[in-house]
């Protein structure tokens, strides 16, 4: 090529979305000699000599070039001030300050974010939180070109007015996540986000750069008892066939069995934890008598929990007669009608039954079944001729759940009644009729010793009779003269 000066004009459009403006772009020009050719015969015997291009060992033959984006800065180093603020809320009607396991389905985070500084290049958004949480979708009341993609399960990265967010311009938006799947194993659900750009921020101003928020996790639960009692109640007494009752090897006491069946039930709406279940059975006539009751077998359904073992070391308790024959007469004669035995009553010595429940779904219920043996021996000793047991359950949830305000009861009662026959025994029977005997023979006596005292047995009869008959001759006598006249 001869000397001289080749232009090439190139024209050369940028992309529509460029991710960096902060960079040059280089233009690099490569180039080369071509085939080199001589006209001409060749008869000499040397080649032609080849030409080459000057360059510099280690570098490319190549021409580089530099092309800056135009900068309209406030500041000297473009820096960008973004400022974050966000609350969460919860779907529906819900308004207390935490969230209620099941009972709330999605949970919304508001943003709002403002860039107090020169125009901030590729700002985006980060949102990291639990992977029990699903992302649904982002709102925004106005389209302002807010786009959101799942980077992972946990992370969500929304890109805010692409390619560049304004100074001094402000952005809404709200980003929903599905909660029907968090387990509740943690006690808080805690969102980290963050707000960066390609701008330089000073270090001063990234600390509302990031967001933290959370919100308590509350298994919110309305749990309630219920209980019932077979039988419902029986009759003792000594006139009453020992068959009826149940006989432990060995012992001589006669019991009356009875199974109790309790429900815990969680109406919902989250899942409950776990419970504890005091159930509550009078267990003594008196604070110092002996313990009626005979925990014989404990059970709950479904291996649903376990119950503490409760064993009566001493269940075949007969106690001594140690009143008088005519105590055991009179109070025979004076029973009452009905006594009540109520653990809710104090100083009343009861035998509580500890049951611990496992975790139980919404309207899941879990049945606690015992079977206890009650002793009639120290029943019959007792002067009320109906004696009424109250027994009592009430239910605690786990410290991790929380009881509806206003919902069902947690408490139970089951009542029972023992009925005596009230026939004596045999020999308070004869003691009677001794008595009645001799009651009788001591009146019969006293009235005679009265009427002795009266003079009624010391009256003259014999000359109340000759009197009598003289007075009858007499007026026979005369009644014969008036005649003769």
């Amino acid at each position: 090529m001869d000397a001289g000066l080749l232009s090439v004009v190139l024209c050369i459009f940028p992309q529509k979305e460029v991710k960096d403006v902060f960079s040059a772009i280089v233009f690099e020009a490569v180039y080369s000699l071509g085939e080199h050719v001589v006209p001409g015969q060749q008869d000499r015997d040397l080649p032609s000599l080849t030409p080459v291009l000057r360059w510099k060992k280690g570098d490319k033959i190549a021409q580089r070039n530099q092309t800056w984006f135009e900068k309209n800065c406030l500041s000297e180093d473009c820096a960008a001030d973004l400022q974050l603020r966000g609350k969460l809320l919860l779907s529906g009607v819900h308004r207390q300050p935490y969230l209620a396991l099941g009972g709330v389905k999605n949970i919304s985070v508001n943003i709002s974010i403002f860039n107090a500084g020169d125009d901030a290049y590729d700002t985006n958004i980060i949102f990291n939180f639990s992977r029990e949480l699903y992302f649904i979708k982002m709102w925004q009341k106005e389209e302002k070109g807010i786009v959101c993609e799942l980077l992972d399960l946990d992370v969500l990265k929304c890109s805010v007015g692409f390619p560049f967010m304004r100074a001094q311009t402000k952005y809404d938006f709200a980003v929903i996540l599905d909660t029907s799947h968090v387990s509740g194993e943690n006690e808080t659900l805690q969102f980290l986000v963050t707000a960066k750009s390609a701008n330089p921020e000073s270090e001063s101003k990234l600390f509302d750069n990031t967001l933290e928020l959370s919100i308590p996790l509350v298994h919110e639960v309305d749990t309630t008892m219920t209980g019932m009692i077979a039988p419902t109640s029986f009759v003792y007494g000594n006139s009453i066939d020992s068959t009826r009752f149940v006989q432990l090897e060995n012992m001589e006491c006669n019991f009356q069995p009875l199974n109790f069946t309790f429900q815990v039930i969680n109406n919902g709406p989250s899942r409950l934890p776990g419970s504890t279940v005091d159930i509550r059975i009078p267990n003594r006539l008196s604070g110092s008598g002996a313990d009626m009751f005979h925990v014989i077998d404990m059970q709950v359904a479904g291996n649903g929990g376990n119950c503490t073992p409760h064993r009566n070391p001493m269940p075949c308790t007969v106690p001594q007669d140690r009143d008088s024959i005519f105590h055991t007469i009179f109070a025979f004669f004076t029973k009452s009608g009905r006594r009540v035995l109520d653990c809710d009553r104090p100083g009343r010595a009861c035998l509580t039954i500890t049951c611990v429940l496992s975790s139980q779904a919404k309207e899941e219920a879990i049945s606690i079944d015992l079977q206890i043996l009650l002793n009639t021996e120290i029943l019959k000793r007792d002067s009320s001729s109906v004696i009424q047991f109250v027994t009592r359950g009430s239910v605690r949830v786990d410290s991790r759940a929380m009881e509806i305000p206003g919902g069902l009861s947690e408490d139970t009662s089951v009542i029972f009644e023992a009925l005596h026959s009230q026939e004596p025994r045999g020999y308070v029977v004869g003691w009677i009729i001794a008595i009645s005997l001799l009651v009788g023979i001591l009146i019969f006596l006293l009235l005679a010793v009265l009427l002795w005292k009266m003079g009624f047995f010391r009256r003259r009869y014999k000359e109340i009779i000759e009197a009598e008959k003289n007075r009858k001759d007499s007026d026979e006598s005369w009644d014969w003269v008036q005649k003769s006249q």
